[in-house]
């Protein structure tokens, strides 16, 4: 079953897996990178996550709630445990440097199995999709998962503005 399942598994999700891999491995080195490039994961996790409910639950129901829940609770969770100690930022170049770390490589491949595990699991017992605990358990969990890359993403902002004499609070009103 396996080999099957495998077998009909699109080429691009195979080329999602490895730009995934690759950008996990990226950063579980230390590294400088300008903000616009430290955007791109979190967006791509976002994206994922997104097209995760709507291509599986639609945008009814709970399941943009649920999402939407964990979301928030991903990025609370990554604000308050993040380290702004691993950041250094050089807004003279306009970039940060943050220290390497495994966690995003583990939560891209959570994200990307999680969305495979669905995809099969709806493909072989489509009534899931009706199924609430199925439902909510799904969506929160695509939320906080790109919650945490977002949380992350924030925390990387703060310290930069913070580098230029701008609270994180100065930006939002602007």
């Amino acid at each position: 079953m396996m080999t099957q399942l495998f077998s009909h598994t699109p080429l691009y999700v195979w080329a999602i897996l490895g730009f995934l891999v690759y950008r996990g491995v990226l950063a579980s080195r230390t590294r400088e990178l300008s903000l616009r490039k430290l955007c791109v994961i979190p967006l791509v996790m976002l994206v994922l996550s997104l097209t995760g409910v709507v291509g599986s639950f639609g945008l009814h129901g709970v399941a943009p709630y649920a999402w939407a829940v964990g979301m928030l609770a991903g990025t609370a969770l990554a604000w308050k445990l993040g380290n702004p100690r691993s950041i250094t930022a050089f807004p003279g170049r306009g970039t940060v440097q943050r220290a390497g770390s495994w966690l995003p490589l583990i939560l891209m491949l959570a994200i990307f199995c999680m969305k495979y595990a669905v995809a099969v699991t709806l493909a072989v017992a489509p009534a899931q999709v009706h199924a609430a605990g199925f439902v909510l358990t799904v969506c929160s969990l695509y939320g906080v998962f790109s919650g945490i890359f977002f949380g992350g993403l924030l925390r990387t902002v703060q310290v930069y503005r913070q580098a230029m004499g701008q609270p994180l609070q100065a930006a939002a009103s602007h």
